[in-house]
């Protein structure tokens, strides 16, 4: 069985369609330090449509002033994504988000007994009720309505489902199941959403933290349980550990899940570069899928395999996601490398001899570096061996 019939058998229908929310607007932004300035509220929004995510969190209308102005400046762009605005389940904030002229609204309240007791100092027929009344006042309005059970993965099942319930028939379009601190695992997650969907019959969405580090893995479960809405930052940003990450879900939804996408993925490196400017959060030469270093390749075997079919040790090219790939030459290159390095980029074509006795001073230098060499050493290496340059 291929991986691709395997996954496609055992967990996803076929043509199952999974919707991309962006909240880098706003959970992003709340990251602790992280301010946007309105120029690259607006500049963020307009790559998330170029990207083609369904639809985009803007901020929170209530805060007013120049956040409520560029909620304002993004709705008024056209784009094709869905703007979404963030509410509490409070009537006055939703009429703040209608005067912004969104098409749509996320309503938040919590449903973990920790929350309901020491935050909101109040009761679970309470959160019922207030999220019912503005719901249905949402409703009235003509508005698309996501229903936030924040603290969802640390609630008592039982009273989650009810809660999902209520929402339903008071009109709302979907759940969006918060694992507020993370503490969620791909098994957890997989059954808290196959319960929810079973009993309730509702759209989920997936909005996981990264506090232990299983945000993207954690949402892709919950598709696997049936959500067909995930929630992602660019780079991952967000509260404390950050957001399921925007480009690490639209690849693994591709190339793990075999789900069928449409998103512009060849803008994924010139977005995180962006973002991470404007964040002031550096972008980690590591970083899944955008990281500079991710199609780095040192290891003499594995630029070996590289070099004779990229398959052996990449999973999709590095245009795709709009990177390129290195051949790095240091302590652990191989002469295969070596010769393809000076062939493809010098023009020179080494013999077996040449190559050995440049990649012999090449681990030396490397070790006295302690670092890969640059072109410019290489070259320096070619002339001390052999003269200068042909």
């Amino acid at each position: 069985m291929t991986r691709s019939s395997m996954n496609k058998d055992w967990f996803l229908e076929e043509g199952a369609r999974v919707n991309i929310v962006d909240t880098t607007l706003r959970d992003g932004e709340q990251t602790a330090g992280v301010v946007f300035t309105n120029n690259e509220k607006i500049q963020i929004a307009r790559y998330l449509d170029m990207i083609g995510v369904d639809q985009i969190e803007a901020g929170i209308p209530v805060m007013g002033g120049f956040e409520k102005d560029c909620i304002k400046e993004i709705v008024a762009l056209g784009l094709k994504s869905s703007i979404m605005a963030w509410n509490r389940a409070v009537i006055a904030d939703i009429k703040e988000s209608l005067d912004c002229g969104v098409d749509a609204v996320a309503i938040s309240i919590s449903t973990s007994d920790i929350h309901i007791e020491h935050k909101l100092q109040t009761t679970r027929q309470d959160v019922l009720n207030r999220m019912a009344d503005a719901v249905k006042f949402a409703k009235d309005k003509g508005l698309y309505i996501s229903v936030n059970a924040e603290d969802a993965s640390r609630s008592d099942i039982d009273f989650l489902t009810e809660f999902a319930l209520l929402a339903k028939r008071s009109g709302a379009d979907r759940l969006r199941f918060c694992d507020t601190v993370g503490t969620l695992t791909p098994l957890s997650a997989f059954r808290y959403i196959k319960t929810l969907i079973d009993a309730v019959g509702i759209n989920i969405e997936m909005h996981t933290h990264n506090d232990f580090g299983m945000a993207t893995a954690n949402a892709l479960a919950g598709v696997y349980a049936g959500a067909n809405y995930v929630g992602v930052t660019i780079n991952g940003l967000g509260e404390r550990a950050g957001n399921a990450c925007l480009q690490e879900t639209i690849m693994g939804l591709k190339y793990l899940m075999n789900v069928n996408l449409t998103y512009n993925t060849t803008l994924f490196r010139e977005v995180a570069e962006y973002v991470a400017q404007a964040s002031g959060r550096a972008l980690s030469v590591s970083k899944p899928i955008v990281g500079s270093g991710i199609f780095a390749h040192e290891s003499g075997i594995h630029g070996d395999g590289v070099l004779k079919n990229p398959l052996t040790y990449e999973v999709f090219s590095p245009e795709e996601v709009g990177l390129e790939r290195q051949i790095v030459i240091g302590k652990h290159s191989g002469t295969a490398a070596v010769r393809s390095k000076f062939t493809r980029e010098y023009n020179i074509e080494l013999n077996d001899t040449e190559a050995a006795q440049i990649l012999a001073r090449v681990r030396e230098m490397s070790i006295e570096l302690k670092r890969s060499l640059f072109d410019k050493e290489l070259m320096y290496i070619y002339e001390e061996l052999y003269g200068k340059a042909r």
